[in-house]
């Protein structure tokens, strides 16, 4: 147990989410506790993790969840350790939140993502037909996101560009995407900032100038490409050249790395497989799976196109961290929650909360 890396978890506490401010101390070994020193109150070591509150042991935990994420059927593992499959789905749902977790953290903040490509996957589930969007950055193999709905929209598309908009800095940026023609609009409507001119009133929104869109539009006969078109819709073919040297060398605007990736995610989660029986009975299942195959192929699965003389996983290429991560690790990521910020009141505030100003809000 190391106090130095553990945070207060009490929503209430003024110390909550901060780490190394000498606030938090060990309670108890035996039973893996806490106490943070400023609201006084204790909190247990796997709080926040996969971890938490469960009476199995913390390596069976790591084995199922390691077996389930390269798409181990559920039925397999029951009948492998003997556990009741609801067991086995609430961990499967424990995880797949954790890895949403990890992913907002670590991987959606602001970076020079360089070129992005998007694409959908047809899902098959229990009573009809969901969408799976995904999108990823082409340079470091990184996935940036996903959003499942039931409906092939625009709804479902800025969800995904919202995504891809927190990932991104004010960089020059190149989207590559298919023939749907929501991403166009959703792209637009999405790279934009306020512009503040001191009037009142809601400020007038300026589209980024450097976000180039290409889209590759194939048309099929009898389910077999016959024609592909690759056209330019924001940009020139000097920047957009541009952008594909620097990220992927040479070669013509595609969605060969995004299509590749759809591939991964067929692999690894049933129900996006190809004229299979596998259905999914509920969205949710699905976007938790999407958030747990993503999170391990981000930080726990080194890529050969990446560094063929060493592990290299999309999360090191990218600057997230500086090793491959293990499944435990992983599981047992704590994520810090939002820190304490002061009220707001008229007047000057008393000493006590001057006191607790410098103290928790200036480290």
């Amino acid at each position: 147990m190391n106090p130095t890396t553990a945070f207060c978890p009490t929503w209430d506490c003024h110390a909550r989410g901060q780490i190394g401010q000498g606030n938090i101390g060990i309670h108890s070994r035996k039973e893996q506790r806490f106490i943070c020193h400023e609201c006084h109150k204790t909190f247990s070591a796997t709080t926040g993790t996969v971890f938490y509150r469960l009476h199995t042991s913390a390596e069976t935990v790591v084995i199922v969840v390691t077996w389930l994420a390269p798409g181990c059927p559920v039925q397999a593992i029951v009948a492998a350790f003997g556990f009741d499959e609801r067991t086995v789905a609430d961990w499967w749902a424990r995880a797949g939140r954790q890895g949403q977790a990890v992913h907002e953290h670590l991987v959606e903040q602001p970076r020079d993502l360089g070129q992005v490509q998007a694409d959908e996957i047809r899902v098959k589930k229990q009573g009809g037909i969901v969408w799976m969007a995904l999108a990823m950055m082409v340079k470091t193999r990184l996935w940036l996101g996903g959003e499942v709905s039931e409906q092939r929209d625009l709804s479902l598309i800025r969800r995904l560009i919202g995504r891809v908009r927190r990932c991104a800095a004010r960089r020059p940026l190149l989207v590559c995407t298919d023939g749907l023609v929501s991403y166009i609009r959703a792209i637009r409507e999405t790279f934009r900032d306020p512009v503040h001119t001191g009037k009142g009133g809601r400020p007038r929104l300026r589209r980024w100038r450097r976000v180039l869109i290409a889209q590759v539009v194939k048309r099929y006969e009898r389910r077999c490409v016959v024609e592909t078109e690759r056209r330019i819709v924001d940009g020139t073919p000097a920047r957009v050249a541009t952008l594909q040297r620097r990220s992927q060398g040479d070669g013509v605007i595609n969605t060969a790395y995004i299509e590749r990736l759809n591939a991964t995610f067929r692999e690894h989660l049933a129900p996006l497989a190809r004229r299979c029986r596998a259905l999914a009975r509920h969205t949710l299942t699905l976007h938790e799976g999407m958030f747990l195959v993503g999170t391990v192929y981000n930080f726990c699965t080194p890529h050969e196109s990446l560094s063929p003389a060493q592990k290299t996983t999309p999360a090191m290429a990218a600057g997230i961290t500086d090793h491959c991560w293990t499944m435990r690790e992983l599981l047992s990521f704590r994520v810090p929650i939002s820190r304490w910020a002061p009220p707001k009141r008229r007047g000057r505030p008393s000493r006590a909360l001057q006191h607790l100003i410098a103290r928790w809000c200036a480290a």
